[in-house]
């Protein structure tokens, strides 16, 4: 059984949440939120929101044991681009690309025997 939470348009660029969510994949639950209450990384506290969200899932919806989840899978897409332009030197612009993610925590119990 598999419980997952998704966090779209996260105003964080995925290569930096991609760091973040690297550290917890593969982890148990209680471990994976030490590690980011302990990450002095931007992206972890929304890392975490989402991992929260995927364990509550799991015990709300499908009635898991919290003390037996792990994280089987976490991976970080990339959303829309916001387009930005900035002024520069003799009346040009350069673009500005506003990096979004879209963030997946999937969450299961671990197998006995």
């Amino acid at each position: 059984m598999q419980a997952k939470a998704v966090a779209k348009t996260v105003r964080i660029a995925p290569r930096k949440v991609r760091l973040v969510i690297d550290l917890i994949r593969g982890k148990n639950v209680g471990e994976a939120i030490a590690i980011l209450k302990n990450t002095q990384r931007g992206a972890s506290p929304v890392v975490e929101k989402v991992l929260n969200s995927a364990i509550a899932n799991a015990e709300h919806n499908y009635e898991m044991n919290v003390d037996e989840l792990y994280v089987s899978e976490a991976y970080v897409n990339e959303g829309v681009t916001l387009k930005r332009f900035r002024p520069r030197a003799q009346g040009r612009a350069s673009q500005i690309n506003k990096r979004t993610s879209h963030i997946t925590v999937v969450v299961s119990e671990k197998k006995e025997g």
